[in-house]
């Protein structure tokens, strides 16, 4: 079967969790909305085009594959923003528009938002029955995406290029092993004039995270409920799947 890989790395990512009151967390990896959000942005989907995205969600099953889950930043932030009285009936497609009020209109909103540090995975894409596109022409719109790409908030663009390749593999675990492979020959050809390789020491994956239907290739050690399934992105609707964790033990 085939599989699209393809790497997250990046200074600064935040993959939000539930987020109550004031606080605005952020896993150690991309979860399922992270994951089609980035799909969609790379084929020019808009957020308010519902039924694409509803395509992409039921054709589509991923797996994470995480080497680094990074160290926690967490960032006091304020915000301006107007009332809802203010912004009703009035449409608003930038921040510059959104702000466009009188002084006297705008409020301030604390809060505290996560952010992981120096934090790298891997990515698999399983296709279904029903995929809406090739995982070769995914590869492509991740290649020269129409959208700017971020993992998770617009002030976290990767720092990498994704290297999207579709491998055929028995399960998602032996198409990252080809992956990293594919990456160590990379480095290893374009050494500088004193043998130095142009990036660090690849890191092994440490952890897969997969959803039901996809075929991880490994047994899992934890099952439990992840609020990440997309019902309506515009209105911000999430509900709950069933994610499976595998831990690397000392062994392999």
């Amino acid at each position: 079967m085939e599989f699209l890989i393809f790497q997250l790395q990046a200074p600064l990512a935040s993959w939000g969790g539930t987020a109550v009151g004031e606080h605005r967390g952020s896993h150690e990896y991309p979860g399922e909305s992270a994951l089609l959000g980035l799909l969609a942005a790379a084929l020019g989907v808009r957020r308010e085009d519902d039924s694409t995205l509803t395509a992409l969600k039921q054709g589509y099953g991923f797996a994470v594959g995480v080497q680094d889950g990074g160290s926690l930043l967490r960032d006091y932030h304020t915000a301006q923003v107007p009332g809802r009285s203010t912004l009703k009936g009035r449409p608003q497609a930038t921040r510059r528009e959104e702000l466009a009020v009188p002084k006297h209109e705008l409020h301030t909103i604390l809060s505290t938002r996560d952010y992981r540090q120096d934090a790298a995975c891997l990515v698999a894409v399983q296709a279904q029955v029903d995929a809406p596109h090739t995982l070769d022409a995914l590869a492509d719109a991740l290649r020269s995406p129409r959208f700017v790409l971020y993992l998770g908030r617009k002030s976290c663009p990767p720092a990498a290029p994704l290297y999207p390749q579709v491998i055929n593999a028995d399960s998602a675990r032996a198409a990252f092993d080809a992956y990293l492979a594919r990456l160590e020959q990379e480095r290893a050809a374009h050494l500088d004039k004193r043998g130095r390789p142009p990036f660090e020491d690849i890191a092994p994956v440490v952890r897969i995270a997969w959803s039901d239907g996809v075929t991880a290739g490994v047994s899992s050690d934890l099952s439990a409920p992840r609020k990440d399934r997309v019902i309506r992105r515009k209105g911000w609707q999430f509900g709950d799947r069933t994610e499976h964790v595998w831990l690397r033990n000392e062994g392999g």
